[in-house]
């Protein structure tokens, strides 16, 4: 589709493509701007589940007005000026461009700041509650589904798996999407998912960010889902030197397999966020230039018991870890 127009769009370049849909970068023709487009792959158009999905997509996102989740300017359909006469119009959302980098991308290059990861997953967090506000599950959060600004700060992107708590479910038992590595348990079981999923996969962003790998991985799979159901992940403590157990516990508490054990809400874990935030300001970004080393096999891990409490106190003992 590169050099031909869709509706008033003119089509610059490809910037991604996924399951649910190519993404371009586009001149919108009438404002004299720069936008993001997404279109429905033309092999799914004719799957009513896949065009629906599409049009939540959009219907979701566009109810969201937050300065960490891209903004959606039009939704439409329209036939490419050089398709075939009697070519079907493809649905199409039109939305933000984000002159930036996938955050997936920025931690392929090397693990972030203490301070970085701790602000980074507060923006991700408050978009998150915006969302869950709306009664809107995102249920893809993943390091490639957030786009970093050139200022740095974080933009939430595809809503294309999201769905209101009240809509009719369209996954079915076995049909699970997402990426199976971010997976919260219940998602990769197949359940109904909650708020709580999507904590649970910012969980997996926040242990990414500092460690600069995923906790659940697999060459299958159902190898990373019996990893994600069964197994825990190495101590971000003893792949990284320098992480605040405070920190550490709050990524642990965010990937509980019981989601009845996580935080139950985005405000709950901003409050954590901004506590490791306040307490870390002077000290954490001195931390950062530690480098990632290999956990030593067998290595013990340390239990919930042996935490600091977060809450009230979370300033005081992070400080005193720093200082150590």
């Amino acid at each position: 589709m590169i050099g031909t127009t869709l509706s008033h769009y003119e089509i610059t370049a490809e910037l991604g493509r996924g399951g649910m849909g190519i993404v371009y970068k586009a001149r919108d023709t009438k404002l004299d701007r720069d936008v993001a487009i997404k279109v429905l792959p033309s092999a799914a158009l004719a799957s009513q589940e896949d065009r629906a999905r599409f049009y939540r997509e959009a219907k979701a996102a566009a109810a969201l007005n937050h300065p960490n989740i891209a903004a959606i300017h039009q939704i439409d359909e329209a036939v490419p000026s050089d398709a075939p006469h009697g070519t079907q119009p493809s649905p199409f959302i039109a939305m933000e461009y984000i002159d930036g980098q996938p955050l997936e991308e920025h931690i392929k290059r090397a693990p972030l700041k203490l301070d970085e990861v701790i602000k980074l997953a507060g923006q991700i967090a408050s978009a998150l509650e915006a969302a869950h506000d709306k009664d809107i599950v995102h249920r893809d959060i993943k390091s490639a589904n957030v786009m970093l600004t050139g200022k740095g700060e974080a933009k939430v992107l595809d809503f294309g798996l999201a769905k209101t708590a009240h809509s009719t479910m369209l996954t079915r038992m076995g049909s699970t999407m997402g990426t199976v590595a971010y997976m919260s348990p219940e998602q990769a079981r197949g359940e109904e998912v909650d708020a709580r999923s999507d904590l649970w996969s910012l969980g997996i962003v926040i242990y990414e960010m500092i460690a600069g790998k995923l906790p659940f991985t697999a060459e299958y799979e159902q190898a990373a889902v019996y990893s994600i159901l069964n197994e825990d992940p190495e101590p971000l403590t003893a792949l990284r030197s320098g992480v605040p157990m405070d920190l550490e516990y709050v990524v642990n508490k965010l990937l509980s397999k019981d989601r009845k054990h996580r935080f139950q809400s985005a405000s709950d874990l901003m409050a954590d966020l901004s506590a490791l935030k306040d307490a870390s300001t002077t000290r954490v970004s001195t931390l950062s230039t530690q480098s990632v080393r290999r956990a030593v096999p067998g290595a013990v891990r340390t239990t919930k018991n042996n935490y600091l409490l977060i809450g009230t106190g979370i300033a005081g003992s992070l400080l005193g870890a720093l200082v150590i």
